[in-house]
């Protein structure tokens, strides 16, 4: 999005350091802050509601800035990115710039200090259950999902009754797919999704075994990632029609980052093999 409302060189006296006489004496901070959001409805229709009222913003972020002592200026720059975005729904990204004009150093400067920019971001999940009551597990995850006021379930693909894969035998699965608009990073929302997997008994006992509740991320965005614990794209998920057949009902047009194929190119593809 490339519409943008700039805030700049907001000046506020605030209590903000590690050293002690930084919260007690306090100093001035500067502000940049930069919101992308689409500003078409309100240029076209000169209407206040349809943007982003940035005297609200000013006062949330000094609201901010002044209520509460932080050591770091990134624990800062976060609580506000936050804010924001929780606050603001229209907002789709957040980039701040927070300057210390007194840090505690000996070399002469203007100002000292950081730069952030936070998103909201969208992922794809699928989810399944073959043991216990699979139908109420799985709404037990779209809810506790809801729950985290850093993620929205945005979309749910209907229940699908599913052999299950990889050669255990054990019953059939019922899954689904789900869209959610999350402010997590990737490695954030894995250790969330683990949580509940938890809460609802899963155990990892047998590999592709029968499991209470199964949470995958299958899409963040279009970011390709491999890390020990979390590959994205799911590495997987292309072979699994499972995965593939309630994903199309919510997000036919996704183009797999790095196979360059739409979800319902890859499903009619596993469909007739």
């Amino acid at each position: 999005m490339s519409d943008k409302i700039i805030i700049n060189d907001m000046r506020i006296f605030a209590k903000h350091g590690v050293f002690d006489f930084e919260k007690q004496n306090g100093q001035e901070f500067r502000i940049d802050c930069v919101l992308a959001t689409d500003l078409r409805c309100a240029g076209v229709s000169d209407d206040l509601e349809k943007t982003v009222n940035y005297a609200e913003v000013c006062e949330l972020i000094n609201k901010i800035t002044i209520s509460k002592s932080y050591n770091l200026l990134e624990a800062l720059a976060e609580k506000i990115c936050e804010e924001i975005l929780l606050t603001y729904k229209s907002i789709f990204s957040v980039e701040l710039t927070v300057l210390k004009t007194q840090a505690p150093i000996d070399i002469a400067h203007e100002s000292i200090g950081i730069s952030i920019t936070r998103s909201r971001h969208i992922a794809h999940l699928s989810i399944g259950s073959n043991l216990g009551d699979s139908d109420s597990y799985l709404n037990f995850a779209i809810a506790e999902l809801g729950k985290n006021k850093h993620t929205r379930v945005t979309k749910v693909s209907s229940f699908h009754v599913t052999e299950p894969y990889g050669g255990v035998e054990q019953p059939d699965f019922l899954n689904a797919a789900l869209e959610i608009e999350t402010l997590l990073t990737p490695c954030e929302l894995l250790e969330f999704t683990s949580s509940i997997e938890n809460s609802a008994g899963r155990t990892r006992d047998i590999h592709w075994g029968p499991r209470t509740l199964d949470i995958d991320i299958i899409f963040y965005d279009d970011v390709i990632m491999s890390e020990q614990r979390l590959t994205i794209p799911h590495i997987e998920a292309h072979k699994r029609f499972f995965v593939l057949e309630p994903l199309c009902e919510i997000a036919p047009y996704k183009i797999h980052p790095i196979l360059k194929k739409s979800i319902s190119q890859l499903c009619e593809i596993e469909e007739t093999e």
